[in-house]
């Protein structure tokens, strides 16, 4: 990674510019004057500029948006910070991301929402806290919601661990409208998952492994959409990855209920079948599941069910991955290879465009969130991310900034790499 500030006027030459909000692509170039678009048109001068880059070949699009990820501190800074994550964050070409509550102590006071706003400042990834819903996220005392909001808090949510209790999350809800901020519950029944450790079926039975059942998500989902329903409340599903899910979504957009939905990279890459390696990288909550499901979450994406792409990026140290199955903790880091995984299992595979995939990369996420998306527009802050989307290459170690390495994807060779972020008068390139 090279990080320079870009103190004077630069040329970028030659863009191939993903314009999501026009649903167009064409050929221009980009003049950037202390930070700000000046100039946005086919073949601008070089002698306007100090500095040209060529970007020949290459893609310029939004910066994107990550609604999901664990960036670890407070507490837990052995696995991550809000630095490394950010590094991380730009790696993958992202510049805002929201991070979950599941820190200790817990995103649930105006203390802890202003920490996290601090410690970001002077990062070039602008992080957006996620506050608990419940105190401590246990589940039986909500938070200071309002409050919360007022403070920064973009969303709300208990994040791994699901709110139960049907009062309580309805109650949630009921604040929730107030602050005009959306409630993402975590859904998953523990009762029915009790010590399933991945998908529970086929695969699970041949490796004598316990399994956690679909219907486990299915049912928390279910209850969480009704609940929204009678409410009347935004509500936002993370991380969806069964068929069924899909389907109770698509059903409850149909009937107006106000719900927009999340897919990892993992969940549309990888299915059980991974399992049989005993990698406890592949380990992850919800578990992976079946072709279908698979399948079933891409076709989602493309009709517009699901809403966005977001990484879910969950950093371990080695000592929590590098165990037994039982034992290891669950969860990937993602936001390193979540373009990558886009490009060659949604783009390359001909199910979706890279316009499409660009916008469940920026426009959708950051509506969710109610986050500035910026525009290419002359006098706007220049804030975009450079790919190339022909590039095959092989994903290793040294391709990640995270401060963990827990991820299942060492090795794979993909199509469509991230190589360079323009955001707050910084040029990074990969």
């Amino acid at each position: 990674m090279q990080k320079r500030a870009i103190k004077t006027t630069v040329l970028f030459k030659n863009a191939n510019l993903i314009d999501v909000f026009n649903d167009k692509n064409y050929e221009t170039d980009l003049l950037i004057e202390k930070g700000t678009f000046r100039k946005i048109a086919k073949n601008i001068p070089e002698k306007e500029a100090k500095e040209v880059i060529d970007l020949k070949g290459l893609s310029v699009a939004p910066a994107f948006v990550d609604l999901h990820v664990h960036f670890r501190e407070p507490g837990y800074e052995s696995s991550e910070t809000i630095a490394s994550g950010a590094r991380a964050a730009l790696a993958g070409g992202f510049t805002q991301v929201c991070c979950m509550p599941n820190t200790a102590p817990a995103i649930d006071n105006r203390e802890t929402v202003r920490f996290i706003y601090e410690k970001a400042a002077k990062e070039l990834v602008n992080v957006y806290p996620v506050a608990a819903i419940t105190k401590g996220r246990c589940g039986t005392e909500l938070t200071e919601m309002v409050e919360l909001a007022e403070a920064g808090a973009v969303a709300f949510s208990d994040d791994g661990a699901p709110v139960n209790d049907s009062q309580i999350f309805r109650n949630a809800l009921e604040y929730a409208k107030i602050t005009g901020k959306p409630v993402i519950n975590h859904a998953e029944d523990p009762a029915l998952k009790a010590d399933g450790i991945m998908n529970e079926g086929i695969v699970s039975t041949q490796l004598g492994i316990p399994g956690n059942p679909r219907i486990a998500e299915e049912i928390m989902l279910a209850r969480d959409l009704r609940i929204a329903e009678f409410v009347n409340a935004k509500i936002h599903v993370p991380h969806v990855s069964t068929a069924g899910s899909v389907e109770m979504i698509r059903q409850a957009k149909a009937r107006g209920v106000a719900v927009t939905a999340e897919v990892t990279p993992h969940h549309f890459s990888l299915t059980d079948e991974y399992m049989r390696s005993f990698d406890a990288n592949g380990k992850v909550a919800p578990p992976l599941r079946t072709e279908e499901d698979r399948l079933a979450v891409i076709k989602g994406l493309k009709d517009g069910t699901i809403d966005a792409i977001a990484t879910d990026h969950a950093p371990h140290v080695s000592d929590f991955k590098e165990t037994s199955l039982d034992l290891a903790a669950y969860g990937l880091i993602g936001l390193e290879s979540a373009f990558a995984l886009a490009m060659t299992y949604l783009v390359h595979t001909e199910f979706l465009t890279i316009p499409e995939v660009v916008k469940l990369f920026t426009v959708k996420p950051a509506g969710i969130m109610q986050l500035p998306l910026p525009a290419f527009q002359e006098g706007h802050e220049a804030n975009f991310t450079i790919f190339n989307p022909n590039e095959w290459w092989v994903f290793s170690r040294k391709n990640i900034y995270s401060k963990s390495f827990n991820t299942p994807f060492i090795g794979n060779e993909f199509t469509g790499r991230i190589k360079g972020v323009f955001t707050k008068s910084y040029y990074v390139s990969f």
